[in-house]
Order: C-alpha cells, then sequence, then structure tokens
C-alpha cells in the first residue's frame, strides 16, 4: 500500500491539470499556467510591458535531469496570479560557446532600451565549472522573443556571477547588480550603470566590499533605496538581509535581516523585486526563490508583500498564506480563512501530540510516518470547488546550519535531506493522493506550506495527513495546523 501511494503521489505532482485562471497569490505552491503546466521560469525578473501594461515574468527554464543550460522562458500576466505561456525566450543552441545545453544561463533580467528601441536581456553568462563568470546579452524586437545572443563580456574587466538589474523610476537609468564570485580576492557584490543604450556597462556606483553576498536586488521608494542580497548557501535557504541608503553611491547601511529570524526567508532565497504604482497605493513585492536542488524544475515561488518604514529606515517581507493583490489600484489584503488545530486532530498508529511551547494550544502532532502513523482533522468545511489549504509544520530534519558558505548537515557525517514529503487524502479517498512538499525549519519555528485540495461542500469533510518517500525515509513532518481558505471567485 505504501508504495502504491507513493507512485500515485508522484504522478499527480508531475501531471497538468485543467487550464488554470487564478485570482490569489499563493506563495510556494504549485503554480500552473492557463494550459495547466508548471510555470517554469525561475531566478528571473517581472518586465512591465508599457504598451499593453501586461507583466512579462522571464527566468530560467529548469529541464528535468538536467542541472542547467534549459534557456530562459516567458509568461505574461494582466494581475501577476494568472499567466500564459509565450514558450523560450532564449533557446539554448547546439555547440554555441555561450548558451548550448552544457553551459550556464541564470538570473535573466530584460529591460527596454529606449535607445535602440529593442527589450535587451541580461544574465549571469558561465560554463558548467563557473570558469568564466561573464554577463551574457541578448536582444529581441518583442517582449516575448526570440532574443538574439550578442555576446558574452567580463563587467569592465572584473568577475560576474549572482546577477541583477535594476532600472531608477525617477530618471530611467539601468544598473547591473552582480556579485564577482567566491574567491577570495573577490567576495564583493558590484552596483553598475550602463550606458544610456543599455548595451554595454559605464561605471561602478557602488562596491559592497567583502560581505560574501549574493542574489542581489533593489526596491527604490520615494525616500530611499534597499539592496536586498542573500547568503551563500547554495540551493539551501537562508537569512535575506538589506542595506538603506539615500542615494546609489551611499552611503549604505549596515546589512540587517528582512524576515523573523531563523525563518531563513520563509525558505527562499532574494532574487528580483518589482514596485507597483497603483491608482491608490504603491506596493512593493519581494519575488524569492525556493529552490529544490533534488527536482529544481519543480522549484516554488516566494512572492511577497514588503513592509517599509521610511522613519525606522527599515524594510519587511510580510508572510501571508494567500492574498489578493489588485494590480489597477496597487492595493492588497491577506484572503482570510478558516484554522483547524492539531488538538482536535484525530491521531492513528504511533503518531501523537506532544508538548511544544511554539506551537497552537502548546502542543504538535508529531511522529507522522508513511500510511501506519497518520493525523486527521475532521469536520472541515468545504465549498465544493477547489480551496487553497495551508499546511503549518515543522521540519528539523537539516536546519542548524548558520548563514555560512557551505555549512554541513545537522549531524556528523549526514546527508541532507532539504524536505520531507507527505500524502495528503481527503474524505479517505486513497486513489487521489496529493504530495506535500515539507521544506527543513529551524527548530521551533513553523512554516506554512501550501496544497489546492477539493472538498465537498459542507462540513463533513477530513483531510489525512500520512508520510511518503523522500528519497530517505518515509517521515511526514511535525504539524501544527491547518487553514482552509475560500474558493477563488
Amino acid at each position: 500500500m505504501a508504495f502504491r501511494l507513493i507512485v500515485l503521489a508522484l504522478a499527480l505532482a508531475a501531471s497538468s491539470s485543467l487550464p488554470v485562471s487564478a485570482k490569489y497569490i499563493v506563495p510556494g505552491a504549485r503554480w500552473r499556467d492557463t494550459e495547466g503546466n508548471l510555470v517554469n521560469a525561475h531566478a528571473g525578473c517581472v518586465t512591465v510591458d508599457e504598451e499593453s501594461g501586461k507583466f512579462f515574468l522571464f527566468g530560467e527554464y529548469k529541464v528535468q535531469g538536467q542541472t542547467e543550460g534549459g534557456g530562459v522562458s516567458v509568461y505574461s500576466s494582466e494581475d501577476l496570479a494568472t499567466w500564459e505561456h509565450h514558450g523560450m525566450a532564449l533557446s539554448p543552441i547546439e555547440g554555441h560557446p555561450y548558451i548550448s545545453k552544457t553551459d550556464i544561463i541564470q538570473r535573466p533580467k530584460v529591460v527596454k532600451s529606449e535607445g535602440t528601441g529593442k527589450f535587451h536581456m541580461w544574465w549571469h553568462a558561465d560554463n558548467s565549472t563557473y570558469g568564466e563568470l561573464l554577463q551574457g546579452f541578448a536582444q529581441s524586437d518583442n517582449i516575448t522573443g526570440p532574443y538574439s545572443f550578442v555576446s558574452a563580456t567580463s563587467p569592465l574587466g572584473n568577475w560576474s556571477q549572482d546577477f541583477g538589474m535594476f532600472t531608477d523610476y525617477k530618471d530611467g537609468k539601468s544598473y547591473a547588480l552582480y556579485s564577482n564570485g567566491d574567491r577570495k580576492e573577490a567576495r564583493d557584490v558590484y552596483l553598475t550603470s550602463y550606458n544610456e543604450d543599455v548595451t554595454a556597462l559605464d561605471k561602478v556606483v557602488h562596491r559592497w566590499d567583502k560581505f560574501d553576498l549574493e542574489a542581489p536586488t533593489i526596491i527604490q521608494t520615494e525616500k530611499s533605496y534597499f539592496a536586498l542580497m542573500s547568503h551563500k548557501t547554495g540551493y539551501r535557504p537562508n537569512n535575506v538581509v538589506a542595506f538603506r541608503a539615500d542615494s546609489l553611491a551611499g552611503p549604505w547601511s549596515q546589512p540587517f535581516i528582512v524576515a523573523p529570524l531563523n525563518t531563513r526567508t520563509f525558505s527562499s532565497q532574494s532574487g528580483f523585486s518589482l514596485r507597483i504604482k497603483g491608482r491608490k497605493k504603491t506596493t512593493y513585492l519581494y519575488l524569492g526563490d525556493q529552490w529544490d536542488s533534488n527536482s529544481l524544475w519543480e522549484s516554488r515561488y516566494i512572492w511577497l508583500p514588503v513592509e517599509i518604514d521610511e522613519a525606522k529606515k527599515s524594510l519587511q517581507v510580510v508572510w501571508n498564506d494567500v492574498y489578493d493583490l489588485n494590480v489597477k489600484t496597487g492595493e492588497w489584503a491577506p484572503v482570510k480563512g478558516k484554522t483547524y488545530y492539531g488538538k482536535d486532530a484525530t491521531m492513528k498508529g504511533a503518531a501523537f501530540k506532544q508538548e511544544a511551547n511554539f506551537g497552537s494550544n502548546g502542543i504538535i502532532l508529531t511522529n507522522i510516518y508513511g500510511n501506519d502513523s497518520t493525523v486527521t482533522f475532521s469536520n472541515i468545511e468545504g465549498t465544493g470547488s477547489p480551496q487553497w489549504v495551508s499546511f503549518w509544520y515543522q521540519n528539523i530534519d537539516d536546519m542548524g546550519y548558520g548563514d555560512q558558505p557551505g555549512g554541513s548537515p545537522d549531524r556528523i557525517g549526514g546527508a541532507w535531506q532539504l524536505r520531507r514529503i507527505a500524502s495528503v487524502v481527503v474524505n479517505g479517498d486513497t486513489t487521489k493522493v496529493e504530495s506535500l512538499y515539507q521544506r527543513d525549519t529551524h527548530k521551533g519555528i513553523l512554516l506554512s506550506t501550501p496544497l489546492q485540495l477539493t472538498l465537498k461542500k459542507g462540513r463533513q469533510n477530513t483531510i489525512t495527513i500520512g508520510g511518503l518517500s523522500n528519497g530517505v525515509d518515509v517521515k511526514g513532518a511535525d504539524i501544527d495546523r491547518i487553514v482552509v481558505y475560500p474558493s477563488e471567485k
């Protein structure tokens, strides 16, 4: 039975759903495009087309069984929730010295050049050993491409690894942000201006010296610039930090952490940010990546609102399980759901309720294992249509490490597990098993991960949580509570 559940869950996770039209933004969910396929555009950017007003998402296209060299895909949206796929903006070319399937094409950014009238794409271009550390450049007459390769160069003779781009909305000038690698003589992050046509770099504006950070992006307000950057922990999340300044040339503040400590920025890495100037409000979004090194093509997106206090010179990324954003007015609001607590759940097998002073009602549900030791939440109210359900959990397998490069598993001679996988069954129907990925958390830290489930209309629904294989074991994470949200309308 355990093997059957594993096969069913993995098949369901990989299969396409019906065409998707979304309303809510759900961080960490399996986002699907209008054809029902997983949105596959990682570590990229969102570019607003001034003519149509649409948002265009560019990102790394991750291919199953292939770490790099997938090219750059592009999607469009009118509301940042429903995404239409437009195919490949930049396709790999067999035998090409810089954009073949064996080359690194990472962190693409796209901006329109007013001087050339074309759309310009820049990215971190490299070989498989990170031995070149270049910036790639391609261009297209159309925002969706196809983009034609132009060059791969070293920025003003320097190295370039993780790449970002920022355009100042006040004067329209664009800048490159890039770390210069991991070598001892590097470990800096540069802010460098482009020429007017955005065809080459002009001059260095600022250097963050020896902070050893990566994945940079800048949020600009009326008064401040905030530069967000990640520590270097590979595909494992860490505590993203920010610097603040009145001008791009500085002086810049000391770095400060932008999310609650030890949430590892809600299991994400920085990479891009978006300013939405609405009719009623200006909203800033943190566009982070939740990497899954076991299956990169299924890595998730952590897009969250940012709260800025100019008086305190502070910035905070704010968690919401589900939120509703109106891109026309700039207003956003959390969607209210109904919470079902672990204290009311039914335990089966060796699963039990354990004292936890950080948990709701002072307990947490633990020892969830395979199909034999499960927990069941009952009397859940459903609408009869698909609904988002958020599972608040703790998974302490690996996250005892810090923000230092490399790090090590939280045990001597251990190996990274990165996530547990739980089975989720609605109303006892084991022919339909959902797989719930539960990323590692720090000890005593609760995070949430969502699934879209179809519950029967009424209050007689059950949700049962067990464990599936993550390649190491069939443990499910400890469960604190679940929150059921209304259907999208």
